[in-house]
């Protein structure tokens, strides 16, 4: 079992964005990988510095509970590939549509997908 400082040393992916509401302008902040390990912070700094603290108490929290730690997710763990099922009819549009501009009907999903 690792050790706290062994998982604060791994490359998680950390969101920093800001927020405009009722309450305020402020800047929300979380770790992709641990859910509901999340914090606040009036600057981006200060956001960033607390969801550092909050992270370190949510995964002592959950090693004193013997439960698992997600490791972080790295680009490296994608392969560029997913299988989608669709309707039968969507399958002819996009396929007609791929066959209209001349391209693959991967490279057209490709081009949905990116709009």
């Amino acid at each position: 079992m690792k050790k706290i400082k062994e998982y604060l040393e791994l490359p998680y992916n950390f969101i920093v964005q800001p927020i405009k509401d009722e309450s305020g302008t402020y800047f929300y902040a979380r770790v992709l990988e641990l859910d509901g390990c999340q914090s606040s912070g009036e600057t981006f700094e200060e956001a960033y510095e607390n969801v550092k603290e909050a992270m370190k108490l949510w995964i002592e929290a959950k090693l004193e509970a013997g439960l698992e730690i997600p490791m972080p997710v790295g680009y490296d763990d994608f392969s560029g590939k997913f299988v989608v099922r669709i309707p039968k009819s969507l399958h002819y549009k996009l396929t007609v549509e791929a066959e209209r501009e001349g391209v693959s009907l991967n490279q057209y999903a490709l081009y949905k997908l990116s709009c």
